[in-house]
């Protein structure tokens, strides 16, 4: 069986959720070949190997935090000529992207960027997209050279299939565009306890009609209630209510959580763009015809100030 190479996405050694979608999707395709790059590279070799990585090429080097994208580029591009694999799968997050494309352009390939699910075909891996807005859903190959693959975070549930995950040193040499743009400084971002919100299993996200920075208070009750990520609409972005960082959009995040909760949002294709591949999606709004209903798998026509907060109580009484 032809192997699949799989970029991990880690942190000092901890591989984070994402990684552990693509080895799933990486098994129906071939053998999972994971790439660990950077401090604490060998240490994701145990959770690695537990969900189905058979090998794990391994290189520490201080570029991998100095500098920008090339030197993960550099290393993904040797281990595409050193094992020669069927596919290259890379979570969909903005770096992640960016790698994808740099790699393609490298090794002349074709790419497929936001796919939600994987098939193996007879002529290469399939994949399966969400286009134009949402509007279309497409199955698509790539026919020319590695397929290099970049999947949206919720795409796959993470599934135990242990594996020998062999460590292997990878020898990678750096080029002359690797030291190009040098990171000069990091501040951690200010953690608030809950989920990253692309990588949320459920997502509570609130817009215009939350009416105010002061009302989202609301929104986050709901969402800690059931361990969610807080997103929010352009309209209530822009009106500087709630963080970018959380916006969920065509301009902000794109999101594919198992649930995804909208409240007070219109649902302009902007919003849906970001949304629409969740597995479901419930929406609040006391206008019946808002075109988020349009969508949804259930919708509840009321006033958010009403509706949320009685859920918020009923999801905590029912814990308790």
């Amino acid at each position: 069986m032809a192997e699949v190479l799989v970029y991990v996405d880690h942190v000092d050694g901890a591989v984070r959720k994402p990684t552990l979608e693509l080895l799933t999707l990486a098994r129906r395709i071939g053998e999972p070949v994971a790439v660990a790059l950077g401090a604490g590279a060998q240490e994701t070799a145990g959770v690695l190997a537990e969900h189905g990585a058979v090998k794990v090429l391994t290189h520490e080097a201080s570029e991998y935090a100095d500098y920008l994208v090339v030197p993960k580029v550099d290393a993904l591009q040797a281990a595409v000529e050193a094992v020669s694999p069927a596919a290259v799968l890379v979570p969909s997050s903005a770096e992640g992207k960016e790698i994808a494309a740099r790699l393609a352009l490298r090794t002349g390939s074709g790419i497929i960027t936001d796919a939600t699910d994987l098939e193996a075909g007879d002529d290469g891996p399939i994949a399966t997209q969400s286009v134009f807005a949402a509007s279309f859903t497409t199955r698509t190959r790539v026919s020319k050279g590695t397929p290099v693959i970049t999947v949206k975070p919720n795409s796959a549930a993470v599934e135990a299939a242990p594996a020998a995950g062999t460590v292997e040193a990878l020898t990678v040499s750096f080029s002359q565009q690797a030291t190009g743009t040098k990171v000069t400084a990091r501040t951690p971002r200010a953690s608030t306890g809950r989920p990253e919100l692309t990588e949320a299993a459920i997502v509570v996200s609130g817009g215009r009609g939350v009416n105010g920075s002061e009302n989202f208070a609301i929104i986050e009750a709901l969402a800690d209630s059931l361990g969610a990520a807080v997103g929010a609409s352009r309209a209530a972005v822009d009106a500087g209510w709630y963080p970018h960082t959380n916006q969920v959009g065509q301009t902000g995040k794109s999101v594919s959580p198992q649930l995804y909760i909208a409240n007070g949002i219109s649902g302009a294709i902007q919003h849906r763009a970001g949304m629409q591949t969740s597995k479901t999606i419930v929406a609040v709004n006391k206008d019946a015809e808002a075109p988020i209903f349009d969508l949804v798998d259930y919708g509840v026509v009321g006033d958010l100030f009403d509706v949320v907060p009685a859920l918020t109580e009923e999801i905590n009484t029912r814990k308790g």
